[in-house]
């Protein structure tokens, strides 16, 4: 592997900060994009470098069509090429859905979902003839009831029907597209559920496999996916989590 990039979309922590520096090892320059935590960014961008691998750190809100397309220019004049594209970065406003307003739903829609689509387009202009891959990151709200996710949930759940479309539109360009869906994992992100003991207990305590989802898994799972042994893994959503969704 020579010079292949890699765009992490929010890495500058939790699964997208692990993902980049698993990609750094294997080879790739790391683009990093951080909408708030300079500092936590630099503190990625170090240990990528550390790899000796080259970095390019952009701060964009992915929820916005002209920061996106900034966004991609910056990389284009870096690096001229994008051979994989993790599309990571998520928030969302978590109430009941007799609570919301359309502010929370519009914030939400665009950064979760909005952005694959958008971020797609112009990275398919970067990607060589040979291809490139595309994960998308998703979550167990998008095909079960969670309390207070509404947003997140139907957010993630059209992700998961984009990436299916994308994967069939861009299949002749040999650029493959899947997600990942990953069970409860103890972040930083899960920090702002006001239910999140009770989600933390549920996967302590009801996950098949013994044990919770740790970050290193949906990392694994990623890393497979851009490899070429997945080529023919085509719009899928690949469930990470113990079997805790096969249970009530």
């Amino acid at each position: 592997m020579t010079n292949k990039v890699a765009l992490v979309t929010g890495s500058s922590r939790g699964v997208g900060k692990a993902t980049a520096i698993a990609l750094a090892k294997e080879g790739y320059d790391i683009v990093i994009n951080y909408a708030r935590s300079k500092g936590a960014a630099q503190e990625t961008a170090a240990e990528i470098e550390a790899l000796g691998r080259k970095v390019l750190i952009v701060r964009a809100n992915v929820g916005d069509n002209e920061k996106i397309k900034q966004m991609f220019e910056q990389i284009k004049d870096h690096f001229g090429r994008l051979d994989v594209f993790i599309n990571n970065a998520a928030s969302g406003v978590l109430r009941p859905a007799m609570e919301l307003e359309e502010s929370h739903w519009n914030w939400t829609m665009n950064i979760n979902s909005k952005a694959l689509l958008f971020c797609a387009q112009e990275a398919v202009k970067l990607m060589p003839e040979e291809g490139g891959k595309i994960v998308s990151i998703s979550s167990l709200g998008s095909i079960r009831y969670l309390d207070n996710y509404t947003t997140v949930g139907v957010s993630k759940a059209a992700l998961e029907a984009l990436t299916r479309y994308l994967a069939v539109e861009l299949a002749p360009k040999k650029i493959v597209v899947n997600a990942v869906s990953g069970g409860a994992i103890d972040t930083e992100a899960l920090t702002h559920f006001p239910n999140r003991e009770e989600l933390l207990e549920d996967a302590r305590s009801k996950t098949p496999a013994g044990r919770m989802v740790e970050i290193d898994d949906i990392v694994k799972t990623i890393k497979f996916l851009v490899s070429d042994d997945s080529s023919m893994i085509c719009g899928q959503t690949i469930i990470v989590d113990g079997g805790r969704s096969l249970l009530v």
